[in-house]
């Protein structure tokens, strides 16, 4: 599934090509995606422009003055910017076709994304009304880790993985982060103490930042809005890489799991 490194640089990729745009009409091939796309959706948007877009979480939201549409990729899904003359193939459901005739086409093969339509405040949306903060941004630092950690006896991988208290850690980047910070993944979170989650929360922002400026991980279907593939999965610790040996002290890597989700650690390196 695509993850915040991901969505970003789908963001960074199509913001440029959408904002200030006009859009010219929409079409929907498929609506039966995660969840229906609205059927009004071009009477909605025709006539009206993009103002912004931006993430949240692993959502892509594209503002106009009366509301936002909300994307998301899903497990398999893509954003591309395309010409008027590139003719869809068969899982091409989506497109927002801007006056100078330039689209933005969702493909999805599995049909696990989203394509909404939200008139409100973003915010008080069901999908974001409980999201925790963005781990890119001021707000998450290593008071608030600390205090979000006291008491609890869930490991620490899954509760970095916890969109209630920090959004887009998503499994890739939780393994990564964590070997980077020295912690094992099944660390009960309230034993971390001060130091060890300022740590943490650096090596969170560094991986997600290194992950952005190479274009994202690209695991089965994932390709950025040029349809190009991201990189940073060769440059991996430990995710993936069961007994392979450790690139810092030649352990064999090891597996376990966790909330039905691969774990990958090393057994000397962190603790």
């Amino acid at each position: 599934m695509p993850e915040l490194p991901e969505v970003e640089t789908t963001l960074r990729g199509i913001a440029p090509h959408m904002t200030g745009q006009i859009v010219a009409d929409v079409i929907i091939r498929n609506a039966q995606l995660r969840w229906p796309i609205p059927q009004n959706l071009p009477k909605l948007l025709r006539g009206h422009i993009v103002h912004s877009l931006e993430r949240r979480a692993k959502y892509l939201l594209v503002n106009f003055d009366h509301g936002t549409l909300i994307l998301h990729l899903g497990m398999s899904g893509s954003l591309r910017i395309l010409t008027s003359a590139t003719a869809p193939n068969k899982h091409d459901h989506f497109d927002l076709v801007l006056a100078d005739g330039v689209i933005m086409r969702l493909r999805d093969p599995r049909r696990f994304g989203a394509v909404l339509w939200h008139a409100g405040v973003i915010s008080e949306h069901p999908l974001f009304s409980k999201l925790g903060p963005e781990p890119l941004q001021a707000e998450f630092d290593e008071d608030y880790l600390y205090r979000a950690t006291r008491k609890r006896i869930a490991a620490i991988k899954l509760l970095i993985m916890d969109n209630h208290v920090v959004v887009g850690v998503g499994n890739i980047y939780a393994n990564e982060a964590l070997f980077r910070a020295g912690i094992k993944p099944n660390l009960a979170a309230g034993k971390l103490s001060r130091p060890r989650c300022k740590k943490l929360v650096a090596e969170i922002k560094a991986t997600l930042n290194e992950s952005i400026a190479l274009g994202g991980s690209s695991l089965r279907d994932y390709v950025d809005s040029s349809g190009k593939q991201g990189y940073f999965q060769q440059h991996y610790w430990v995710y993936g890489r069961t007994g392979e040996a450790c690139r810092n002290c030649g352990t064999a890597i090891r597996q376990i799991k966790q909330g039905q989700r691969s774990s990958f650690f090393c057994p000397v390196c962190q603790k």
